[in-house]
């Protein structure tokens, strides 16, 4: 196969002509001027090249400007390119400024339509037509300049620099951005008002389930004391929370005896190491011992504002106000929130916490729950247990706070506490016997104390009769 040849270069292409002309010229030297029988040449023909030759000096300098003047006309050429590739790439990028900043106006022109359909504004939703009719109509501009290479003419129709597009495409954003923060504050001050009327909804249903509460077991509940203010204060008051605390007693005694029947405990010999007489009338009466034992410790210091504990000292300066505000505030709190760690509620979970450990005995909690790690979370403060029985203690000590707020409501002076002392005779004035009267196959009846179970109260001009267990003489009793 035949190999291809290289194409001759510049130079080459250029010498060939000179070299043929000087072969010529010598071939007519050896010949003379215009002997023989070859052709004379015009001595005058030739010397202009001669010249040129002479002039140039040699070949070398003259390719060397041949290609100087090549390479300018390259780079002037070259220089046109770049200058017409430049015009095209500002002309895209004013193109793509101008598109997006049409974009964002339309984004911004169809928020202030949104907005203005609620609460309707027809003035607001025609100018926000208006824009976006503009916009498309200007969109169709950019498009119809794009596909008819009309970029680059003197006069585009799109006539808007890169620059200045950017910038109203920021504006555009920025009205979105307003437009938008309106429409949230709208909708978050709706939601706020839709709140506070499911709140109004709430409160009143909750009036009505304690209303119907108090109708089906009166005396269980304090809706008696809802609309209570400081003015229209009175010892009624104080009795109606009295005996909602007392009904919490009773239901805690009932869970603290099933759990120590459940435990194995001998009831009668527990009732009889806190009240030995206890059993001297009726077996059943011994749950007259457990009570009086939970009212001891719950009512302990009643009398002093702090209950003598160091962490509520600050109460000792608090006036019948306070104790008020307290109270309504307390009230309806869930026991939940007031171990909640967020809760201000701490001295109402430090008491709660004070009042267990002083009641229930570690020996008790390691018998009904096989271990310490209740009253080890109590001991801490850290959470609620989930258990019935704390449940319902917690319950119980709520209500003796409530109680000893309510009865610090009616100012210093006003009240007291007191027990009837074991063995002395029974008043109707300021007892109440806590069980039917009876009279053994004697008739005798009973007239003396045996121990008080619920101590009684004075608010007031009023007297709250203390509750007792009486006892027989000893000598009424068989041998």
């Amino acid at each position: 196969m035949e190999k291809t040849r290289p194409a001759p270069s510049n130079v080459e292409s250029l010498s060939k002509p000179f070299t043929k002309m000087f072969r010529t010229h010598r071939r007519r030297d050896a010949t003379g001027s215009g002997g023989g029988s070859g052709i004379g040449v015009v001595p005058g023909k030739d010397k202009p090249i001669i010249e040129k030759l002479k002039l140039s000096g040699n070949l070398r300098d003259y390719y060397s400007t041949v290609l100087s003047e090549h390479h300018k006309d390259e780079d002037e050429k070259r220089q046109h390119s770049q200058k017409l590739s430049s015009n095209d790439n500002e002309a895209m990028e004013s193109l793509l400024a101008n598109l997006f900043a049409s974009i964002s106006a339309i984004k911004a022109a169809y928020a202030q339509l949104q907005v203005a359909q609620s609460p309707y504004d027809p003035d607001s939703i025609q100018s926000a037509d208006q824009a976006v009719v503009s916009e498309l109509k200007h969109l169709s501009v950019l498009k119809q300049s794009y596909l008819t290479n009309q970029l680059q003419s003197p006069a585009p129709p799109v006539s808007q620099p890169a620059l200045a597009a950017r910038i109203q495409e920021q504006r555009s954003l920025l009205k979105t951005y307003q437009i938008t923060t309106k429409k949230l504050e709208a909708e978050l001050q709706h939601k706020d008002s839709e709140i506070l009327s499911l709140q109004a909804q709430l409160q009143a249903l909750e009036k009505q389930n304690r209303a119907l509460d108090a109708r089906l077991h009166p005396g269980r509940s304090l809706s008696a004391l809802d609309n209570l203010h400081l003015s229209g204060l009175n010892p009624t008051h104080f009795l109606t929370a009295l005996r909602y605390t007392v009904k919490s007693i009773r239901s805690f005694v009932k869970l603290m005896v099933k759990e120590m029947e459940s435990a194995g405990w001998d009831l009668d010999a527990a009732a009889v190491s806190i009240q030995p007489d206890v059993l001297r009338r009726k077996p059943s009466h011994r749950i007259f011992a457990f009570e009086s034992f939970v009212c001891q410790k719950m009512f302990s210091d009643f009398h002093l504002r702090d209950f003598n504990l160091s962490f509520l000292a600050d109460r000792s300066t608090w006036d019948r106000r306070r104790f008020f505000d307290e109270f309504t505030e307390i009230k309806f709190v869930k026991l939940k929130q007031v171990f909640d760690g967020k809760s201000q509620k701490s001295a109402l979970r430090k008491f709660l916490r004070a009042k267990y450990l002083a009641l229930v005995h570690p020996k008790m909690d390691l018998s009904f729950f096989g271990n310490l790690e209740q009253r080890a979370l109590v001991s801490s403060g850290r959470g609620f247990p989930e258990t019935a029985f704390f449940a319902g203690f917690a319950e119980m000590a709520r209500r003796v706070w409530l109680l000893h707020c309510l009865f610090f409501s009616f100012g210093p002076g006003d009240g007291s506490i007191f027990q009837a002392r074991q063995g002395s005779r029974f008043s109707e004035v300021y007892m109440e016997n806590v069980a039917e009267e009876e009279e053994d196959a004697a008739g005798l009846r009973p007239t003396t104390v045996g121990f008080t179970v619920v101590p009684g109260f004075r608010v007031g001009m009023a007297l709250i009769q203390c509750k007792v267990s009486l006892s027989l003489p000893r000598d009424a009793f068989p041998r």
